[in-house]
């Protein structure tokens, strides 16, 4: 048997290019120029008017002429691996009497982390109508105790001729008259459509928002995964140094964040609030909002019951429901002792909250018009496609090189907003995006700054209360949080 090893691949479209500005635009409006991907080619464009100021794009480009081929698996189960485990495997592969390949792949540079060498093994290569051959190659495989799968190339992150199919929202802020806002849904707790957010709200448009917790119970499935603010009440912590959006009213921006919740007791004893709104890790002091919608866990920590006034009416074992009007802080481990020593009942309860813009270095005012909601990576900033994948916890192939659904929102020069969500994982009809694709995106539609949002199976784009785009799961799948236009 004989064995390749091919190198180079992923060289040919992953660097951050920047796409030439459209320079002195007074309002938004659609790129004549041609689309960033693919065949240097206008698309195929259909517009609609949402309302005033608002519409809506619905974009195809390129086609499909992309087959198969199989992925084995390393012994973590990743798809890549340094090259002597990938050789290793290869050889695994071979002693099985099939003929695998080594192959070079480059996790793309971010602006905060290098690019990154990897290699993956593979067997064989079939045309688009030939997946059951594909198929059947990943069942012989597993004879041998050898796990793999099939893959669709155009999904590698690497050279592809598309297709792709997107939905773009356009608010034009010279006419649009309505708002901005966030919404979590009826409660934190509970993960919702973005279609029921959007009902709830009124909103005549809206996406899915950032990334949410899967990994934590089922009971608080809706957690999002980055700071969260809804009417000027702080629901969800960042994550020091992500990117998020920051929307008063008309008015939107991107940047970094951070917040700082510091609990004083009557004593005068501060001390650091480390989580809002979520499960509680050891030795942790967290806040739970009227907002959680579900009872704090019963983990052997302690808890206090504060009212509006600041009134600590309650000390109690932890495991109870926050009650309107009120808010629970959960301590476990140390934090659970610091309670009991510091918040006596009939005392008080304080706490400063701080969302802190991390380019400015100044709090963001808490108003019952600020909404803050935290996204994934940054994408475009000050006009250039910058990707900060390493800072907000993306710098993997599977996030940076590889192509998914992704959903994305841009500010342009003159304030106005862009969402788009371009599907993905549905081959011969759409591809998605690497995360570097995504931003050389935003920056063709004429974002100044862009951030990824949740992708894959959460991408939602819905107008007029209808689902516009076509989220890969088959479905509109229950999501942390969603960003809104509200008339």
């Amino acid at each position: 048997m004989s064995r390749r090893i091919i190198v180079g691949l992923s060289a040919i479209a992953l660097t951050a290019t920047v796409i030439p500005a459209h320079a002195g635009q007074a309002s938004v409006t659609f790129p004549a120029s041609a689309f960033p991907l693919g065949e240097s080619a206008a698309p195929v464009k259909n517009q609609r008017s949402v309302v005033a100021g608002v519409d809506l794009f619905s974009v195809t480009h390129g086609k499909s002429t992309q087959g198969w081929t199989v992925t084995v698996l390393m012994p973590n189960g990743h798809e890549d691996g340094k090259l002597t485990t990938a050789q290793a495997k290869a050889d695994e592969v071979e002693a099985a009497g099939f003929t695998p390949s080594v192959q070079k792949i480059v996790q793309p540079a971010a602006a905060d982390a290098p690019a990154v060498e990897r290699y993956i093994v593979r067997v064989g290569l079939w045309t688009f109508k030939q997946r059951a051959e594909a198929d059947k190659m990943v069942k012989d495989l597993k004879e041998f105790d050898i796990r793999a799968r099939t893959d669709y190339l155009g999904d590698d992150g690497l050279e592809t001729t598309g297709p792709w199919n997107m939905s773009v929202l356009m608010v034009d802020p010279k006419l649009f008259r309505g708002s901005f806002r966030t919404s979590v849904g009826t409660n934190i707790a509970k993960g919702e459509t973005t279609s029921s957010m959007a009902k709830l709200t009124n909103a005549v448009a809206g996406v899915n928002g950032g990334f949410f917790n899967i990994h934590t119970s089922k009971a608080i499935k809706g957690d999002p995964m980055g700071v969260s603010v809804v009417g000027g009440r702080l629901l969800s912590e960042a994550v020091p140094g992500r990117s998020g959006v920051v929307i008063s009213g008309r008015k939107v921006r991107i940047t970094e964040l951070k917040t700082v919740v510091t609990a004083i007791p009557a004593d005068g004893a501060k001390t650091e609030v480390k989580g809002v709104n979520r499960a509680a890790g050891a030795d942790e002091l967290v806040l739970y909002t009227e907002e959680f919608g579900t009872k704090t866990a019963a983990d052997g920590g302690s808890e206090i019951v504060v009212d509006a006034q600041g009134r600590i009416i309650k000390a109690r074992q932890a495991g109870g429901a926050v009650s309107p009007g009120t808010y629970v802080l959960h301590g476990t481990g140390v934090m659970s002792d610091w309670l009991l020593e510091h918040a006596l009942e009939t005392s008080t309860m304080k706490l400063d909250t701080k969302v802190i813009d991390l380019r400015t270095q100044q709090a963001i005012p808490l108003t019952p018009e600020t909404y803050v909601m935290g996204g994934g990576v940054g994408l475009v900033r000050n006009g250039r496609v910058r990707v900060t994948a390493h800072a907000d916890g993306h710098d993997s192939v599977n996030m940076m090189l590889r192509r998914h659904p992704r959903t994305m929102a841009g500010i342009t020069k003159s304030g106005g907003l862009i969402l788009a969500t371009v599907d993905g994982r549905n081959p011969g009809v759409t591809v998605g995006a690497s995360m570097v694709e995504a931003a050389q995106l935003m920056r063709w539609l004429g974002a100044k700054q862009a951030i990824n949002l949740d992708g894959g199976g959460s991408s939602a784009m819905v107008v007029g209360g209808k689902v516009v785009n076509h989220p890969s799961d088959g479905f509109e799948r229950s999501v942390g949080d969603a960003l809104l236009i509200t008339p």
